[in-house]
């Protein structure tokens, strides 16, 4: 069976991630596939409207293979190279692209699966919908746009969201844009319905479908968020949630103190460069700068087997601390690749 299912229904091309065992976490194929099947779309007439789902009941999109980037690094990193310039080139395409993607949100919505949803036109959530960029918890980062998505959400919500790996529901993605509408889980199949007949009506249909997510838990903490990550530093980030001396805040720190202390520094660096991006692909050179690099460095190997291999949850990053990471390490990570190396997006 196929791990995306690609078909057309009337005028709308449909794509339906298809790995349910594995939370529907892309591979390099899958990506290929969607990436072949929004080209054709793209010159194709009768294709009107795109719309991007998943099959099963446990969630949208878990992230990438994040194992198979693990052995990748644990050797010479092509593989997870390769799938990064893959993924990086699909995540482009969906924010260019001409005809209007909407991409339902029902369930998990992580990592890679943020990369497919950000860019679409449309981005519904539901009830079920879990947005989370966990990456700092992995010796990885917040990519597949996040240097670009997170910076433009309110206030310093995206730093937060990007340094701590904060889980957020379906009211708060509508707070910080990552959702543009809420329809509930049981009227989704009569939306998509809807939408196959009739993909004009989009709009009117989002309207007709469109449910209460509820007030956003975000706003009431709102305040404490842009005066905690909103600090021209980490290191001042940190300062100030230790002077907030709030239960919040307080739970922040001790968040924070389990993530990889690289990883927190090349995030905030990485949203800071976005944040002044000036287009989508800019961004996305960055990033595959930095995931060429740290797929291959001690944290990511540590935090996949912490977390995913071993699951005792007690990684040992190196360095160890925040102040330890230094400025040498970073310009590294950042520096550009060889002329040959760089990441290009498609033409």
């Amino acid at each position: 069976m196929s791990e995306v299912l690609v078909r057309t229904e009337g005028a709308v091309g449909r794509l339906s991630l298809n790995r349910p065992h594995a939370l529907h976490a892309l591979t390099t194929a899958m990506c290929v596939q969607i990436t072949h099947a929004l080209q054709a779309w793209a010159d194709d007439p009768s294709v009107k409207l795109i719309l991007l789902d998943h099959t099963g009941e446990r969630g949208f999109c878990a992230g990438g293979d994040i194992r198979m980037l693990a052995e990748s690094g644990a050797g010479d990193g092509a593989a997870a190279r390769e799938f990064f310039r893959i993924e990086y080139q699909l995540n482009h395409l969906i924010f260019e692209y001409s005809k209007p993607i909407v991409t339902i949100m029902d369930g998990v919505t992580m990592g890679g699966g943020v990369g497919l949803a950000a860019p679409s036109r449309y981005r519904i959530a539901t009830e079920k919908t879990t947005f989370a960029m966990p990456e700092t918890g992995i010796g990885l980062f917040p990519d597949v746009g996040g240097g670009w998505f997170l910076p433009r959400m309110p206030g310093h919500i995206g730093m937060w969201l990007a340094l701590t790996g904060a889980r957020i529901k379906a009211a708060d993605c509508e707070l910080v844009g990552m959702a543009t509408d809420f329809i509930p889980s049981a009227q989704i199949e009569g939306f998509k319905a809807a939408l196959v007949a009739d993909p004009a009506a989009v709009e009117t249909l989002l309207t007709q479908f469109e449910g209460d997510a509820g007030r956003p838990p975000i706003a009431a903490i709102q305040d404490q968020i842009d005066k905690a990550f909103g600090q021209t530093s980490l290191e001042g980030i940190f300062e100030t949630l230790e002077a907030l001396a709030t239960e919040w805040a307080q739970a922040q720190l001790a968040i924070l103190a389990m993530k990889s202390p690289q990883t927190l520094k090349v995030a905030f660096r990485q949203l800071e460069l976005g944040g002044r991006a000036r287009s989508f692909a800019e961004n996305m050179k960055t990033e595959f700068r930095i995931g060429a690099r740290v797929v291959q460095l001690p944290d990511f190997q540590e935090g996949v087997r912490a977390v995913i291999v071993d699951k005792d949850n007690a990684p040992a990053w190196r360095p160890p601390s925040v102040s330890q990471v230094s400025d040498d390490l970073l310009d590294a990570i950042f520096a550009p690749l060889a002329l040959e190396d760089e990441w290009v997006p498609l033409t």
